[in-house]
């Protein structure tokens, strides 16, 4: 489970000692394991900053967070462990092939050779990409990119998975790729968070939303509960309603 209590992150202006940019206010959810949550929210909302915080790559200024238990100010290290995260930013070393890209993690982690050769077995056939282990990487598409991040990410099978804009720029059959192993992974029991724009990934695979607009927090709960809230017959009236404050044409029912 990933616990997150009114988290708060302010950016200083540079050249501006006095003033601040608020990226994060007041954001609180909680993600189940076993189920899929996604962030929801417009540019600028604080889902990334947000990300940032729960994946221990900056602190809160205030509020707390847990990862399987663990506080992220008290024992960092044991929430990495729990971590496998796809960030914005792929982040590959170009001149290593997809197979060293993941191994190197793999050796951060302290998975022994026997089980990292199985475990990326599994992946690179789950993930469609047992043609670009052996290649390096520079040069690769968004698509294939996005296979070894992931494969990186989950090469130590954690129990918490953290995704930032994973379909960002994917073809229908990467997208398709990356739904089908999502889904294998909530079904194993693993809790996952990942942040989108795509109404569409949304209600094809998430089990919760949470909608955050202006640095808070404003919704929680599953798309037929947004609906029904919002008064509207479609997640993207919903969040339009909801996020950007807009009025849109209300559902019969709510009418």
């Amino acid at each position: 489970m990933i616990e997150v209590e009114h988290l708060s992150k302010a950016f200083a202006v540079k050249g501006k000692a006095a003033k601040a940019v608020t990226a994060v206010e007041d954001v609180s959810f909680t993600a189940a394991d076993g189920r899929i949550t996604a962030l929801l929210g417009p540019n600028g909302a604080g889902k990334t900053t947000t990300l940032r915080i729960v994946t221990t790559l900056m602190q809160a200024d205030s509020g707390t967070a847990r990862v399987g238990g663990f506080d992220l100010r008290s024992d960092p290290a044991a929430v990495r462990a729990k971590l496998g995260v796809l960030s914005d930013a792929r982040g590959l070393y170009a001149r290593l092939t997809a197979r060293e890209n993941v191994a190197y993690y793999a050796e951060l982690h302290r998975v022994p050779p026997a089980e990292f050769a199985r475990r990326l077995a599994d992946l690179a056939d789950l993930l469609d990409m047992n043609e670009l282990l052996d290649r390096p990487t520079q040069g690769f598409s968004t698509g294939e990119r996005m296979k070894v991040a992931l494969a990186r990410a989950l090469i130590h099978d954690p129990s918490h998975l953290v995704l930032d804009e994973p379909t960002n720029g994917l073809d229908v059959m990467s997208t398709r790729a990356l739904r089908r192993l999502l889904l294998a992974l909530r079904g194993e029991g693993k809790c996952i968070v990942f942040s989108t724009h795509i109404m569409q990934e949304v209600e094809a695979i998430c089990d919760e939303i949470v909608i955050v607009a202006h640095g808070r927090s404003i919704a929680h709960g599953t798309a037929l509960a947004l609906r029904a809230q919002a008064g509207t017959a479609s997640l993207e009236d919903a969040f339009v309603a909801l996020a950007l404050g807009q009025q849109v044409a209300p559902t019969a029912e709510a009418a």
